[in-house]
């Protein structure tokens, strides 16, 4: 038999107590045995802040290299690898099972196709598993959304380069171009991945070389002109209970919550297009973060879904302009014990009740080589900043950005005026970090 693995002491883990945590201060809110108990897939400390601070008990099922933290900061959890779906996932679904799980709650998309096979087998739904991968393969999701009617654009998979050529002559040839007329663009995008990882903007034939052959197959889009923005929304019994609409200032770099008044003229509008979203994915319970583009003859478009938190901090965002946690609404939704009362009586009125504007920029180096991190002065000064997550650079040569690339870190500010904020997070782009 091999060495048994020795389970490291509390004297030895020390070093990664985090005093601001409820459960090494002994703050941590009594927990509801009446109540669900969840499993949150994947590492958030905000996530767990919000966990420790909220009546449900909770497990942190995350990769084995959280369990010394785990271990210092009395936090529950269950050592997994989600590299992969294979054989060995019934077990972790076993496991939850057995200790008393009732749902498990995905934090990022690596996460989503691993929560719905763990609920099928908590809830015994079957299908949770397979709508969970309508959530991941962005493919199966628009042609779903296309079979319950909502409106997307021309997309196809790709599995080679002369696919990509093929697509992007018919698309234009669709939109009747004429020779010596600008190609309108199309997009790429990974298959199964969040956000704005693998996504690039092909302006011309040159630019599909640039894609690497490890990210193929992928999905291609045509290009649409309008007006983006991101919706998050928490569904109870089937019903929306809390829509945020987020507006993006340059997609890829800044958001901010809640919307102008401009966008905000929209939100019955959005409802509808939500609700049949809810409808044609069949979704009972959880959060959803859609994106949409409403073009310049008022037509609204999906682009896709997502069954997670949305990137850019975005919960946190939430946080600051309305003062409920975002986390904490998903544990509520998600759980089944929760009540039609509880639900309704946790969550705001939209807009009306949001006590500021709350926006955040991500920060891509402008230049190729760097030697410091330098913050701007029109940045720090402004009354509206309010902190930054930016770290000295590592090394002084700026990766090529080809795609829509991962930032360096973000900056947030808080306000009352939504166009100066949304001018502000404009003016960044202009503004070196690095120098």
């Amino acid at each position: 038999m091999g060495k048994k693995a020795e389970v490291p002491t509390v004297a030895e883990v020390s070093g990664w107590t985090d005093p601001t945590m409820d459960s090494v201060r002994g703050t941590e809110t009594p927990k509801d045995s009446n109540k669900g108990h969840v499993a949150l897939l994947g590492w958030s400390v905000n996530a767990i802040k919000a966990a420790q601070k909220f009546d449900r008990r909770y497990v942190v099922v995350a990769p084995e290299w959280a369990a010394d933290f785990c271990e210092a900061n009395n936090i529950p959890y269950i050592p997994w690898d989600f590299s992969r779906l294979n054989d060995r996932s019934m077990e972790i679904a076993t496991r939850l099972k057995e200790a008393g799980v009732d749902v498990a709650i995905p934090l990022f998309e690596e996460t989503v196709e691993w929560s719905g096979a763990i609920n099928s087998v908590l809830m015994d739904k079957p299908r949770m598993y397979g709508q969970s991968i309508l959530f991941r393969d962005k493919a199966l999701m628009k042609r779903r959304a296309q079979l319950g009617g909502i409106r997307v654009g021309i997309f196809e998979e790709a599995h080679e380069k002369e696919d990509v050529i093929r697509f992007m002559k018919r698309v234009n040839q669709t939109l009747l171009k004429l020779d010596g007329d600008p190609d309108d663009p199309i997009h790429v995008k990974a298959f199964d991945k969040a956000g704005c990882l693998g996504h690039r903007m092909i302006r011309d034939i040159e630019d599909i070389d640039k894609i690497p052959l490890e990210e193929y197959p992928l999905l291609m889009e045509s290009h649409l002109d309008g007006w983006e923005f991101a919706v998050e929304a928490w569904i109870h019994d089937g019903e929306i209970k809390f829509l945020n609409i987020s507006e993006y200032v340059t997609l890829g770099y800044s958001v901010f919550v809640p919307a102008t008044k401009e966008l905000e003229s929209w939100r019955n509008e959005i409802t509808k297009q939500i609700e049949k979203l809810i409808k044609t994915f069949d979704i009972k319970f959880g959060q959803i973060h859609p994106e949409y583009f409403v073009t310049s003859d008022g037509e609204m478009y999906f682009g896709e879904v997502a069954y997670r938190p949305p990137g850019f901090k975005a919960f946190e965002l939430i946080e600051r302009a309305y003062g409920f946690s975002a986390y904490q609404a998903s544990i509520l939704v998600f759980d089944p014990k929760s009540t039609k009362e509880e639900v309704d009586k946790f969550f705001p009125r939209a807009v009306e009740d949001a006590k500021c504007y709350a926006g955040c920029f991500g920060v891509y180096p402008r230049r190729r080589v760097v030697s410091k991190l330098e913050m701007p002065k029109e940045t720090t000064d402004h009354p509206y900043f309010e902190s930054h997550e930016l770290i000295a650079p590592a090394e002084e040569t700026v990766p090529d950005r080809s795609a829509f690339g991962t930032h360096w870190g973000l900056l947030f500010f808080a306000g009352d005026d939504p166009i100066k904020l949304r001018d502000l997070l404009k003016a960044q782009e202009e503004l070196d970090f690095y120098v």
